[in-house]
């Protein structure tokens, strides 16, 4: 439940991003989010490869429910039970860089709300339009099947993903000076990290295929927790250096991060095309023919009901309203809280996200996805409702001051959203056939991300409605107690997930 909404949603923005503060805000999308990235709560938001059968079973072997890092038998150190070879080293530094981006996500938020002297429903739609990117995943793992650049069809669109993130911050640290140019730019980058996403997400899929839930869920485990320490790193210095330095000198850093994409390239095991084959995909009937084939069995996988229902109830769990826009301005205009305080909450919410993961790994990761997505939703809202304690001050009646109650409320809710959010990526990757991982892992994570857009967009409708502006906070607290209530509508739809008999027999089935 994030600000008034579901916990554990992936993010949508560049973050991956894309979560939502309190349910992770991450986002793809967040997943996204996601996309991603972990936000504090009360922060507006902006979560493939080829490899040989023998390495392939040599990495099945060595999954364990393992959380720490240690050497395996094959010479490679592991982490959450994973061999930390090239390729997965590659995926796990591209979901750091995509946490580590968090460091401007505080820039942001103050450079919209201070120098733009925008409004809380301007704010959360112009979040919501850069994170357009997230919804057409789809679309690059086409293009990254089908259109091999310079002999690669992963390196490639890593090297020119990073690229165009430095790019984007480039330009918000320079040259945007309006809403419009900053929405491009935030768009730029969303699309860099969607992007890349996209390209090394299949990897994961590909291993996790046939998997059962518990290895599946060590790889997502691998995956968040590499980008809540790339959080961890960021956390702290995205809001001091806010103060000290001002909005554009951290726009100016953040264009260095996305270049560690670029760099991590060389790491993926990729065989370079031959003249022959690259012609073949790019042009004439090869390329026809894959195309067709490509939307024919995307076509085919999504209408089949154990596929089509899951991904209708991920949907509706995502696009129930929030309303972190309207408290991030409550708690720097009505509160005083400064960037280096929310920096210091962005750090307590970054180290509480990779406790999740933890939890998720050591405790949830057997666990039915119903139950969990069951309690850890009736959690969530009931927690959401503190917030309605901080806007009408019962908290310091308590002898609870602002700074400590956003940071305890901040940690424990985070905390609930990760593990929350775990189930949705390991529901994905298991739903997708053989041959399909990376168009439609991405299709399934382009949908919850689409969610999570209409649930922001739907706060934004709701905020203007209610008439909270930067400055007029009155019906904050309906506000809040509207979206936390929403929030449990998709609970009777917990039926079109699949129960426990229908997911063992799909993972013997692929076994």
């Amino acid at each position: 439940m994030a600000s008034g909404s579901s916990v554990g949603r992936e993010p949508y923005d560049e973050e991956a991003a894309s979560r939502r503060p309190l349910e992770l805000g991450v986002r793809d999308s967040a997943s996204d989010h996601r996309s991603g990235n972990i936000m504090p709560r009360y922060q507006v938001g902006s979560n493939k490869v080829d490899t040989s059968k023998k390495n392939l079973e040599a990495w099945h072997k060595k999954q364990s429910g393992a959380g720490d890092i240690r050497k395996s038998k094959s010479g490679y150190f592991t982490a959450f039970g994973v061999d930390l070879s090239p390729d997965n080293m590659a995926v796990a530094i591209v979901y750091f860089v995509q946490g580590v981006l968090g460091l401007s996500r505080l820039a942001v938020s103050f450079y919209l709300k201070d120098d733009l002297h925008l409004d809380p429903a301007e704010t959360a739609v112009i979040s919501g339009f850069s994170s357009l990117p997230w919804l057409i995943k789809p679309i690059y793992g086409f293009i990254s099947d089908s259109i091999p650049l310079f002999g690669y069809r992963r390196r490639s669109y890593l090297i020119l993903s990073g690229f165009l993130g430095a790019f984007s911050w480039s330009l918000m640290a320079t040259a945007v000076d309006s809403k419009y140019g900053a929405a491009f730019s935030i768009l730029l980058g969303s699309l860099s990290v969607a992007f890349s996403d996209v390209v090394v997400d299949s990897m994961v899929v590909e291993r996790a295929r046939g998997e059962s839930q518990s290895t599946s869920g060590s790889l997502q485990s691998l995956c968040w927790g590499s980008s809540a320490f790339g959080g961890i790193v960021s956390a702290y210095f995205s809001g001091s250096l806010v103060d000290t330095y001002g909005v554009r000198f951290v726009f100016g850093v953040t264009a260095f991060l996305p270049l560690m994409t670029s760099a991590v390239a060389v790491l993926v095991n990729e065989r370079r095309l031959t003249p022959g084959e690259h012609a073949m995909s790019v042009s004439g009937s090869g390329f026809i023919e894959s195309s067709t084939q490509h939307i024919k069995q995307l076509w085919t996988s999504v209408k089949q009901p154990n596929i089509f229902l899951p991904t209708l109830f991920i949907f509706l769990w995502q696009a129930t309203p929030h309303s972190e826009s309207a408290m991030f301005f409550f708690i720097t205009n009505k509160l005083g809280f400064t960037p280096e305080f929310l920096g210091r909450v962005k750090l307590v919410t970054s180290i509480a996200s990779l406790l999740g993961v933890g939890i998720y790994n050591y405790f949830l990761k057997a666990v039915h996805l119903r139950k969990i997505f069951f309690v850890t939703t009736i959690i969530g809202s009931a927690l959401g409702m503190t917030q309605v304690l901080l806007v009408t001050g019962l908290n310091r009646q308590f002898g609870i001051s602002d700074e400590w109650f956003s940071i305890g409320d901040s940690l424990i809710i985070t905390v609930l959203g990760q593990a929350a959010f775990m189930p949705v990526l390991v529901l994905a990757a298991k739903l997708c056939p053989p041959g399909m991982e990376a168009t439609l892992f991405a299709t399934l994570m382009s949908v919850s991300n689409a969610g999570s857009v209409t649930g922001g967009l739907v706060g934004a409708g709701l905020t203007k409605l209610l008439g909270v502006t930067r400055e007029s906070f009155g019906n904050l607290p309906l506000l809040i107690i509207i979206c936390n209530l929403s929030s449990l509508l998709p609970l009777p739809l917990l039926g079109l997930l699949p129960d426990e008999e229908d997911s063992d027999n799909e993972e013997t089935k692929h076994s």
